[in-house]
């Protein structure tokens, strides 16, 4: 006679389960009160589970947008000689393109009830900087100089950060955050890539 098969969540479940339950524990009592054990007690499972899906209390956050934006750097890559504005704005979109409403939303949209300006802050100045990288290393290869490149790179990621930070803010899902994106790219219309 076999035994039953082990119940247990899906692993979707469980990655969305204890994002969940981190986010709860941020709005009750703060980021930095909050303990990955309280997490994965509020979640209902184990310490080593929490460590399958994230790294950290931060990537509870932001590990949808790194997925994200580990795809675009590999794209704004592939461009290699042939890249142009339009390429890299197509690039860029796959961070923006349906975004649906995640922790990461929810934290900016009430960073400071969470006790998480200084976290977003930092972290986002870090997103950025990997994004303003893969733009710039694309405009190089494409022939433009270093310091403009470089200008590129950190008006496109400003771009899609302040995109980001302001569809948030304002109540993700109420607006479209590609259209956000596209207005911060209007913004910077006097700095066209050629």
């Amino acid at each position: 006679m076999g035994t039953a098969p082990r119940a247990g969540r899906p692993r979707v479940s469980s990655r969305e389960t204890l994002a969940e339950a981190a986010c709860e524990l941020f709005l009750e009592q703060g980021y930095d009160a909050t303990s990955i054990l309280e997490i994965t007690r509020r979640a209902g499972v184990s310490r080593s589970s929490f460590f399958n899906y994230f790294s950290s209390k931060s990537d509870v956050l932001w590990s949808g947008f790194d997925e994200r934006l580990d795809a675009v750097l590999l794209a704004l890559a592939a461009l290699g000689t042939d890249a142009t504005g339009d390429g890299v704005c197509a690039a860029l979109d796959l961070l923006v393109q349906d975004f649906a409403p995640d922790p990461l939303a929810l934290a900016f949209r009430n960073a400071q009830a969470m006790g998480l300006e200084e976290e977003l802050l930092r972290d986002a100045g870090l997103r950025h900087a990997r994004i303003a990288a893969g733009v710039a290393a694309a405009a190089r290869s494409a022939g433009i100089g270093v310091i403009r490149a470089d200008i590129l790179g950190a008006a496109y990621a400003a771009a899609v950060m302040s995109s980001l930070r302001v569809w948030a803010e304002q109540g993700a899902g109420q607006a479209s955050l590609e259209e956000q994106f596209r207005g911060a790219l209007r913004s910077i219309h006097d700095l066209p890539w050629g």
